[in-house]
């Protein structure tokens, strides 16, 4: 039997249950894996409160990621066979016992790496990459501001930035979490409770700014966000608070400086396939030389989903909380 986490209305953790499911079947360019684990992320939570907008096409389990084993490959894809161990990044239904998903956005496992702990890359690889070295253009020498240093996102930005060669500003809401950041490789870190991130960032760079900024507060933190950037320096907001914010857009052009907004879950095929491309040339040899590693806070029965968004929620985690699908 065939089974996943579903839920009939949004609601609090306690709405999610494991369900019996149909089948799931390929579409020509897609492949079927078998789940061994699957990362939670803030964005299963916002769509399980009914606050995440999400594409009319994706299959409606949660779940943004996922490693297991092909079990089928349509008549379209080549490259992976049934059998083959992966990771990949999902438009939803991680949260099962099988999902479909184009092949085009699937991953061999990082070499060192379990199949538990590849789930936890493919989303913050994707998101990290297409953000930072795609859209900001980041790269060894500039000055980067990740927010969020013990989030799932914030735990792998650090730790890539730092790997290509870039310096690494971090916030963080406890002194824990500041601690976890310095640990993962970022050169400052900054407690955003107890200290001004804005003028802390200028007197890390002499009064200059940072190169790009990875933000995940959005509408509050735009205008410090913009306070802090260097002359030709480039916002990406990927998460947060969506309500209207002011831009000064003088201090926007008089720096030269742009902002962008993005949403990977919603990206057409084409460009989700040109980023895990990227992910796969540039970012997977990082796992195995031991630049990056993956931070793992805490593993929960699949069945279990509910108790791992508590988890998620309480604020309380550094690195990724994973479903370990046991029936698999």
């Amino acid at each position: 039997m065939t089974s996943a986490i579903l839920f009939d209305q949004p609601g609090p953790p306690e709405v999610l249950r494991w369900t019996p499911v149909d089948p799931v079947r390929p579409a020509p360019q897609d492949v079927v894996i078998r789940i061994a684990a699957a990362g939670v992320n803030n964005a299963d939570l916002m769509q399980r409160r009914g606050r995440y907008p999400v594409p009319a096409w994706a299959p409606r389990p949660l779940g943004l990621e996922c490693a297991g084993v092909i079990t089928a490959v349509g008549a379209e894809v080549t490259g992976w066979a049934p059998g083959d161990e992966v990771c990949a990044l999902l438009d939803g239904g991680g949260y099962a016992d099988e999902v479909a998903v184009p092949g085009t956005q699937v991953m061999p496992i990082p070499s060192g790496l379990s199949l538990l702990e590849a789930a936890a890359v493919p989303e913050v690889a994707a998101t990290v990459y297409s953000n930072l070295a795609m859209v900001a253009g980041l790269t060894a020498g500039h000055t980067v501001l990740i927010h969020g240093a013990g989030g799932g996102i914030g735990t792998f930005a650090i730790q890539w930035a730092a790997a290509i060669g870039a310096t690494v500003i971090t916030t963080a809401g406890s002194d824990a979490k500041v601690q976890a950041g310095l640990q993962l490789g970022a050169d400052t870190a900054i407690n955003y409770r107890t200290h001004d991130f804005v003028a802390e960032t200028l007197a890390a760079t002499g009064g200059r700014g940072v190169d790009a900024i990875l933000d995940v507060v959005g509408a509050d933190y735009l205008e410090r966000n913009v306070a802090t950037l260097a002359p030709d320096g480039h916002l990406v907001v990927i998460g947060g608070s969506t309500a209207p914010a002011p831009l000064d857009l003088g201090l926007l052009m008089s720096k030269r400086a742009s902002v962008s907004a993005t949403m990977l879950r919603a990206r057409p095929v084409d460009q989700k396939a040109a980023i895990i491309a990227g992910v796969t040339r540039d970012v997977l040899p990082l796992f195995s030389s031991g630049a990056i590693r993956v931070v793992v806070d805490t593993v929960i029965p699949m069945a279990e989903a509910a108790r791992a968004h508590a988890l998620l929620e309480s604020k309380g985690t550094v690195g990724k909380v994973i479903l370990e699908n046991r029936g698999n």
